[in-house]
């Protein structure tokens, strides 16, 4: 396997850092944080490069948070100079990373996302009788440092790129303990081991493919399975042979213990295609996709909240909107035009 050096001029030049800058400021240009970085960016870029020059560029400290929908997470957000940081490095190790993915992993790539692997998963279906859905144990909060160490090592063999990934990785905050064991183990390894990433961060974002990456293709090559797609811990297999599927959950768990990964077995689903199958938010069927009944619960509880803060004046107008379109541009992906129809004209500001 190729390596890849001299890497780290590449990261620390100005042109990467003003367009890492831009990135990381997208949709987010009135916050204080970004507002204070731009209102004296020569001084604070400058800063920045100098520190990464000198490598004594030190991470500060996450902001954390609560999400409950559509299940508890913790969220963890870094200052907006780390963010740019985190852009800077994606801008120039991910394309050779990139090209090592398979096709069908849809997380946080160019030209995927959520409503491709949808499609994706829909044309896989018409040429398939069964679906296996499966999905990994707190996928984020369980990733191993060292080993995603080990991984990225097999690629990247720049020692100064390497010391601004380690940074990054190492200045994780604690996520949530997932002290499990796995074979050859002692009493204390799982406390022994430094885990998880945080959930917000694009450097986490894009380590998680990384990280799964050799499991992809263990499923593709090794177990030949034709018909597979993931996006972030959410996995697909499909096949005309229940049984084939079935079998193939061992030697999947087997393959993730050497990543001190768990499936969630209890939610390894096969189902029928013509059945439907939940994923990312929808319900795929061969020829159609509805919303699953949650999302819409969701959405007109936002709604409702939007309404009485609008009512007491603590939203604002361009805020709704943009919560609504961002729904709407996910439901128009589905079957639902119906709904729309019954729904919007329900809403009042």
């Amino acid at each position: 396997m190729k390596t890849h050096k001299n890497l780290y001029t590449q990261i620390c030049t100005f042109e990467n850092l003003l367009l890492a800058a831009r990135k990381a400021a997208a949709d987010k240009r009135f916050r204080p944080q970004v507002l204070a970085f731009f209102k004296d960016f020569e001084c604070h870029a400058l800063q920045l490069l100098l520190e990464l020059q000198t490598q004594t560029y030190q991470p500060g400290g996450y902001e954390s948070f609560y999400i409950h929908e559509p299940k508890k997470r913790l969220i963890s957000k870094a200052p907006f100079r780390d963010r740019v940081v985190h852009h800077m490095l994606i801008n120039v190790i991910g394309p050779l990373f990139e090209r090592r993915f398979i096709f069908d992993s849809y997380a946080n790539r160019v030209g995927k996302g959520t409503h491709a692997a949808i499609r994706r998963l829909q044309q896989f279906m018409q040429h398939a009788k069964y679906v296996l859905k499966i999905d990994l144990r707190q996928y984020f909060p369980s990733i191993d440092h060292e080993i995603l160490k080990r991984i990225i090592r097999r690629v990247i063999a720049d020692a100064e790129t390497l010391w601004l990934i380690d940074k990054i990785i190492d200045g994780s905050n604690p996520q949530v303990e997932t002290n499990w064991h796995f074979p050859g183990d002692d009493l204390f390894t799982p406390l022994e081991r430094r885990r998880g990433l945080p959930i917000g961060n694009l450097t986490s974002q894009f380590f998680a493919n990384v990280y799964l990456d050799a499991f992809d293709h263990f499923v593709k090559e090794t177990l030949r399975c034709r018909f597979y797609l993931r996006y972030v811990d959410d996995a697909a297999l499909l096949d005309d042979s229940p049984q084939r599927l079935a079998a193939l959950v061992p030697p999947m768990q087997n393959y993730l213990d050497d990543f001190r990964l768990k499936l969630y077995l209890e939610k390894c689903q096969i189902r029928p295609a013509p059945c439907g199958q939940r994923f990312l938010g929808q319900i795929v069927f061969p020829k159609h996709r509805l919303l699953a009944p949650e999302n819409v619960r969701r959405f007109t509880r936002r709604m409702r909240n939007f309404q009485k803060r609008y009512a007491n004046k603590n939203a604002s107008l361009p805020e709704i909107r943009q919560s609504l379109m961002s729904w709407l541009g996910h439901a128009q992906q589905a079957n639902t035009w119906a709904l729309r129809c019954a729904l919007l004209p329900r809403l009042a500001f």
